[in-house]
């Protein structure tokens, strides 16, 4: 797979890649097992120059450091690695996943994975909590993902 290929070009043999489960993230750096990680079922949705971005995202990371975070050193490492994407990407969630659908009066929909355990406001209502734009929530079965 060409993203072990990309790996192999920027980082040691001790890093490798996998898929893994997650939902609303679309890549991880795992410092501790130094694995780089992207969601399978954000992958499915996304064109190969989108992965290849969160790719080179993950990658920064792991030569910037794990002290780096997002700052001034990821950003010159992401930069000349030619990353050209934001901190946190603003595509798809696996939302069909979310057992959690939550609805606020203007009619927003709000997807959360586990319960929620207090009151929530609509954010795109309104910056401020006000419980005029108050999230109701429904429960719903939801099929386990394969893989």
């Amino acid at each position: 797979m060409w993203a072990d290929a990309l790996i192999r070009l920027h980082l040691d043999d001790s890093w490798q890649f996998t898929f893994d489960n997650a939902k609303t993230r679309a890549g991880l750096c795992n410092y501790t097992h130094k694995r780089i990680s992207v969601s399978r079922y954000l992958a499915a949705r996304y064109e190969d120059d989108e992965i290849h971005q969160i790719l080179l995202h993950e990658i920064a990371h792991a030569m910037a450091g794990p002290g780096a975070g997002h700052g001034a050193q990821w950003k010159a490492v992401a930069k000349e690695l030619g990353y050209e994407g934001k901190r946190l990407h603003g595509g798809a969630i696996a939302d069909e996943y979310a057992p959690w659908v939550g609805t606020c009066p203007a009619g927003h929909k709000h997807y959360r994975y586990r319960k929620p355990t207090r009151v929530l406001a609509c954010g795109l209502c309104s910056r401020k909590f006000s419980t005029t734009n108050r999230i109701d929530w429904v429960h719903r079965v939801v099929s386990r993902p394969r893989g």
